[in-house]
């Protein structure tokens, strides 16, 4: 047991994994934000959320050093509802500071992976489109507009749960799906000149304004794919999983010069194995971002999972002692690390609230991270 992730860091993983079993468990956040600050001092230069990956742009540019108010930032740089959560606004304000003592190569950086989607919703990528066709200096003819038509019929709950009333298979969508693959192949090929005009900065976020656009034209298209519930959900969970898989790789090709980053998200996008969900008579069973971008990396992908005891947030008592939780609950004092290994065998911990984004430990899980960062009692969790 550890509370030093470091052993962990083997010398080749430049995309350290730490999973939480809920977003709703504040303690996990505050634990990332002092693991972060270790970890930035063996070499590590950026961290990435579970958040949208354009919004988090303006994050990045605050904790850089941007003119910019605080409360704006975590007003509109966080998706998902995350810029209420009180650990990201500490860790946004950490960076802030940690930054402005040092010189640009040294300072951290702050990137999303997620897709500007909700639950029940995923917008229009006209804005997204828009921006690339600006930093190209393309005309004032829009040949979007007449593809992608209202943008309300794209970002209304129906188009993600009513396949029949998505936009995402008509013939305008094809249309704008062919003229969105024009534009990548027109951003990269001028790319020496708009660098060299620009910044290789200013590339990298039309291209990630451009990455957005496409994966939401790929994620209605599967909107509007019919069949039945189980299918469809399968399909958005493991389309949102393969487009988060590829804003990692971009990620760490940006940050591949300057050191490993940290990626903090939900145990089911990060594991190895499989990730499964149901709900009734409903299941789905679909590849995570972790597991996508683990078997592309191999050995520079290391993945801690992340589990708790007891937890009032959650409405966790003491765990049963038979149960993965309850074999953790004494090896780790205060919270800690374990080997996967080392986890002493037991059964799926039962009765918590679903409603609470909630998922205990699974052999699948296990066999799916290298090790376990486990929080006894998340009441009790401080600074080492």
């Amino acid at each position: 047991m550890s509370q030093d992730l470091h052993d962990l860091v083997t010398p080749a993983c430049t995309l350290l994994g730490l999973g939480e079993p809920s977003h709703q468990e504040p303690a996990f956040g505050r634990l990332r934000n002092v693991l972060l600050a270790s970890l930035a001092g063996r070499g590590f230069r950026s961290v990435a959320l579970e958040t949208d990956r354009v919004a988090a742009l303006r994050v990045d540019a605050y904790v850089r050093g941007g003119d910019d108010d605080l409360d704006a930032v975590m007003a509109e740089g966080f998706s998902h509802g995350f810029g209420a959560l009180d650990a990201n606004r500490e860790l946004v304000a950490w960076m802030r500071a940690h930054n402005a003592e040092r010189p640009p190569a040294e300072r951290l950086a702050f990137h999303g992976f997620d897709l500007p989607t909700e639950n029940y919703s995923a917008p229009s990528p006209r804005a997204y489109l828009a921006h690339v066709r600006r930093y190209l200096g393309l005309g004032p003819e829009d040949p979007f507009a007449e593809a992608l038509g209202d943008d309300e019929d794209w970002s209304r709950q129906e188009a993600v749960l009513d396949p029949e009333r998505s936009p995402g298979a008509g013939p305008g969508a094809e249309r704008a799906r062919a003229l969105a693959d024009d534009l990548v192949t027109a951003l990269h090929a001028r790319a020496p000149e708009l660098i060299a005009a620009g910044s290789l900065d200013e590339w990298r976020r039309a291209r990630t304004h451009l990455t957005a656009a496409v994966g939401l034209l790929r994620y209605h298209r599967r909107c509007a794919e019919p069949g039945e519930p189980g299918a469809r959900i399968t399909r958005l969970l493991a389309t949102r999983d393969a487009l988060m898989a590829e804003n990692l790789l971009a990620v760490r090709e940006a940050e591949e010069l300057r050191g490993p980053t940290l990626v903090f998200a939900h145990n089911l996008h990060l594991q190895r194995t499989p990730s499964t969900w149901s709900a009734g008579e409903l299941s789905a069973t679909w590849s995570s971002a972790g597991g996508i971008a683990g078997a592309l990396l191999g050995e520079r992908y290391v993945c801690v999972a992340g589990s708790v005891g007891r937890s009032e947030a959650l409405g966790l008592a003491e765990p049963a002692p038979d149960t993965y939780e309850g074999g953790l609950q004494g090896l780790v004092p205060g919270w800690g690390a374990v080997r996967a290994g080392r986890v002493p065998d037991g059964r799926v911990r039962v009765g918590a609230e679903p409603a609470k984004g909630y998922f205990p430990l699974d052999r699948a899980l296990l066999d799916g991270v290298d090790a376990v960062l486990h929080l006894p009692d998340a009441a009790a969790v401080t600074a080492p």
